[in-house]
This record gives C-alpha cells, sequence and structure tokens, in this order.
C-alpha cells in the first residue's frame, strides 16, 4: 500500500479544517487567551489525522499570530494575546493585496484615509493629553523641514497619522488607522520616491 503524501489535496484540506476549527474557538472565546492547547496525539484522536497533519495546522494559526509555543516543563502551545500592531500586520497584508488586484484603489483607500482622519480628529481635540499634543507637533515639524530625506518625510507623515489615532483613546479607530496608512504608504512612498512631490501627499491627508 502506498501512503498518501502529506502535500496532497486531502491532506491540505484536513490542515486547513483543523485550523479553520481551531481558530474559530478561538475568536468566539471557546479558547481563551493564555490557555493551553491538548497536545498534538489528543488533537490527532479529535480530529481522525495524523500528528504530522495536526502540526502543520498549528503552524498555520502561529502564523496568523493565534498561538505562541512555550518550552520547559510547563511548556506547550498557548492562545495569544494578539497585539494592535500583530492585528494589523495580518489585515494590512490583504488589504494590501485588494489594493494591488485592482479591488480598492488608491482613491478609495485615501478617501477612507481622510474621513477616518476627520473622524479622529475631532475625537483627539477632545480626548488628546499633553504627550499627544507634544507629538503631534513634533511630527509635524518633520514633516515641514526641507532638509529631510524622502524616507524620513514617509516616516513622519506615518506617525502623524498613528499619533491622531492614538489621541482619540478608542483601539478600533487606532488599528483602523493603521491598517488605512499602512496599506497607502507604499503609495505614498512611490510619488516621494519617484516624483518627490510631498505637496501632493500633503493634499491626499
Amino acid at each position: 500500500m502506498t501512503m498518501q503524501s502529506d502535500n496532497t489535496p486531502e491532506h491540505t484540506g484536513i490542515t486547513r479544517q483543523i485550523a479553520d476549527t481551531m481558530r474559530d474557538e478561538i475568536i468566539y472565546g471557546r479558547l481563551e487567551v493564555g490557555q493551553r492547547l491538548p497536545a498534538e496525539h489528543e488533537l490527532a484522536m479529535r480530529f481522525g489525522a495524523s500528528q504530522p497533519t495536526v502540526r502543520e495546522a498549528m503552524k498555520l494559526l502561529a502564523a496568523q499570530q493565534l498561538i505562541h509555543s512555550k518550552r520547559g516543563p510547563r511548556g506547550g502551545v498557548f492562545v495569544n494575546r494578539p497585539t494592535l500592531e500583530q492585528a494589523n500586520s495580518l489585515l494590512t497584508s490583504v488589504t494590501t493585496w485588494l489594493v494591488t488586484l485592482g479591488v480598492f484603489t488608491l482613491d478609495d483607500v485615501a478617501e477612507a484615509r481622510r474621513g477616518l482622519g476627520h473622524t479622529c480628529i475631532r475625537l483627539a481635540a477632545q480626548r488628546r493629553g499633553d504627550k499627544d499634543i507634544t507629538t503631534l507637533e513634533r511630527e509635524l515639524r518633520r514633516m515641514s523641514d526641507s532638509s529631510l530625506s524622502n524616507q524620513q518625510f514617509c516616516a513622519a507623515d506615518e506617525q502623524f497619522h498613528r499619533a491622531i489615532a492614538n489621541a482619540t483613546g478608542n483601539k478600533v479607530l487606532q488599528l483602523m488607522m493603521l491598517i488605512v496608512s499602512d496599506s497607502l504608504m507604499q503609495a505614498i512612498r512611490m510619488i516621494v520616491f519617484r516624483f518627490h512631490e510631498r505637496e501632493t501627499i500633503v493634499e491626499i491627508n
């Protein structure tokens, strides 16, 4: 009897099913943050799969920042507490992909950034602290400095928008600004580096 290759469509399908099931259990709270997952052999018995297949499913979950491993006597695989930066990394990749495919146009993303910016500015004006004002003033001064390199200008633009979102105190808005800004950043860099048109960036903002 010939053993089935690990990269066959059936194997890949089982791996994805296990990963999707575990992901749903994490997202909907059936597996809590910090909770230790069952051992590989237990998961293999649960899903009727081999341990290598379960191991591949765990790699998919780890790539999505949903789980992490610990070594030692109290080690194992645990449900992760994702940060805004980790969530942004995943969602920005999807958003950038949609921009690349033309599902989202750069005009769409720029318009979303302006609209989101207006909302953030309104809330930031009500909730900002002294630290927020200091950060915003610093980034505005940086963007106005004609001696900045193109890379420094792009970094200041990105930090300015993040500072506005942070000043709102709203984590959802902070995440949305991270996603939209990072998705638009590739286009901003292209405009600045290729055409040296910083005024265009100010207009987009």
